[in-house]
Parts: structure tokens; sequence; C-alpha cells
């Protein structure tokens, strides 16, 4: 069983906002001085952060990223690329990858699991300015699945963000299973997060029932014409929920001026004469 400190310090792990894992690393290596090997052995916590959160990793000597998921894990740390062939080494701590081989996934469904590719690949340029997604073959399911994750970091602005979609295609039904997970993080002069999970309901395709040459491809941009409406839909949604804050609640939150129409100056609040220098009143 963990110890108190290493349970607290894989929460800390596991709750890190995007593009924030390192400054939490760093804090939490300031506060456990005292226990230098604690970070070690929490290995699972780091495993389940960059596995869940889509973590982005160049392969050596490419400039090509590559996904982490539990969708594309070989087991023992090592995971695979279905568009370039590779599998390689990851460590979870240092988010490096090592030991590149190639590597061909075996799959019945290869045609069609290299059509999706193509087509999430052209649907993620088309629609995220930065991305990275995969296509996987899931065995012991039967199950094809489509990952995607767009970053977005600005820490000079003071905040990050994170969007990611998983798919779950099942080529024996032509039905459609997902969720899409939004996670921003907002920290200039105090911390907001939001984080957002939509449930993408079984979804039955067309398949066409057509047989011979293309007919991967057909159904390919079949599967991404319903992801494209799910997640339009969704930004939608979110575009919505955004402006009912920004007029609703955060501005309910917002302190009111005085009848001055100036702010209070705090560190002399001690010694305002409440009647003349806030109320606008006159003094006896």
């Amino acid at each position: 069983m963990p110890s108190e400190s290493a349970a607290a310090v894989s929460a800390f792990v596991e709750g890190a906002p995007p593009g924030e894992l390192a400054d939490v690393i760093a804090d939490v290596k300031k506060l456990t001085v005292n226990e230098p090997k604690l970070l070690d052995s929490i290995t699972p916590a780091f495993q389940k952060y960059n596995e869940e959160q889509l973590t982005i990793v160049k392969l050596p000597g490419s400039n090509k990223n590559v996904l982490i998921s539990s969708y594309n894990s070989l087991g023992d740390g090592r995971y695979y690329d279905t568009g370039s062939q590779r599998s390689f080494s990851f460590d979870h701590q240092t988010q490096e990858a090592s030991d590149v081989q190639p590597y061909t996934p075996d799959s019945e469904h290869s045609d069609l699991i290299s059509s999706l590719l193509k087509s999430l690949s052209t649907h993620a340029t088309e629609h995220y300015l930065t991305s990275t997604s995969t296509v996987c073959f899931h065995p012991p399911t039967s199950t094809i699945t489509l990952l995607l994750v767009s970053n977005k970091y600005s820490p000079s602005n003071f905040w990050n963000g994170r969007w990611r979609s998983a798919y779950h295609f099942s080529p024996s039904s032509s039905t459609l299973t997902g969720t899409i997970n939004v996670d921003v993080h907002y920290y200039e002069d105090g911390n907001v997060r939001l984080t957002t999970r939509k449930e993408i309901q079984e979804t039955n395709l067309d398949d066409g029932s057509s047989q011979g040459e293309g007919k991967e491809a057909l159904l390919a941009a079949e599967v991404l014409r319903k992801v494209e409406g799910v997640e339009r839909r969704y930004q939608e949604e979110l575009n919505k929920g955004f402006a009912a804050l920004s007029e609703g609640e955060f501005k309910g939150l917002r302190r009111q001026l005085p009848v001055t129409r100036q702010k209070v100056e705090w560190e002399k609040v001690g010694g305002y004469r409440l009647g003349q220098d806030i109320g606008g009143g006159r003094s006896r």
C-alpha cells in the first residue's frame, strides 16, 4: 500500500493541468526534499496521466509527434504509432521516447485503418491549429479507436488548454461511440479551471454495403463526417456556455465600483473616512 505522501503526490500528478506537469513535479520536489525517491515510487500515476491526457512525444531522429495512450500500448512501457509503423519505449516521468523499432500492427482491417488515419489527419489539420492524431486497433474488442489531441499553451498569459477526442468504431456493427474532454486552466491573480466531458452515444453509420475497391475510403469518410458534426456541435455548445458564464455568473461575482466610480485603495482602507471618501458624502 502506498504511503500517505505517495498517495498525495500521485493525486497532484494525475490532476496536473495541461502543459504544467513539469511545474507540478518541480514543486513536489521542493516539498519532498526529505524523500528524494518518492517520485520514482509513483510510476503508475505518471503512466495514468500520460495515457489519459494523450501525451505527445517526438521520436528520436524525427520531427513527428506521436501519442501515448492505453490504446496503443504494447505493455512494459512500450507503445506503437500506426502512421510511422514504429514502436518505442517511453519514460513516463521524463516524457521521453527511446529504443525505436519497426512495428507493423497486425489487423484484418489494415486498409480501413489506413483510410481512417488519412481522413482523421485531414480533419485535424482543417479544424485545429496544432494537433496530433492516430488510429489504433484493439483486438480484444475488435474495435478501431481514433484519437486526437490539440494543445494550446500560453504560460506568458497565464493559461493553458487541451482538447481530447477518442472515438471507437466497430466494423462489425458499423457503430461509433466516443468521448470529448476539454481542460482549460487560467491562473493570473487566481486559479480557475474548466474541465468538461462529452459522451458520444452510439451512432449507426451507413457502411454503404458496397463491395470492391474504395469501400474502406468511403466508410472512413462517413466516420469522419460523423466526427466532424459531433465536434462542431460541441464547440458551439461550449461557446454558448462561455457567453452565458461571462454575462451571468462571472458578472455577478465582479466587485462593483463605489459611487465615486473609482477603485478602492485597499492598502489605505483603514484611513478612509467612510462618509466622505467612500460614500461621497460631506464630512462634518
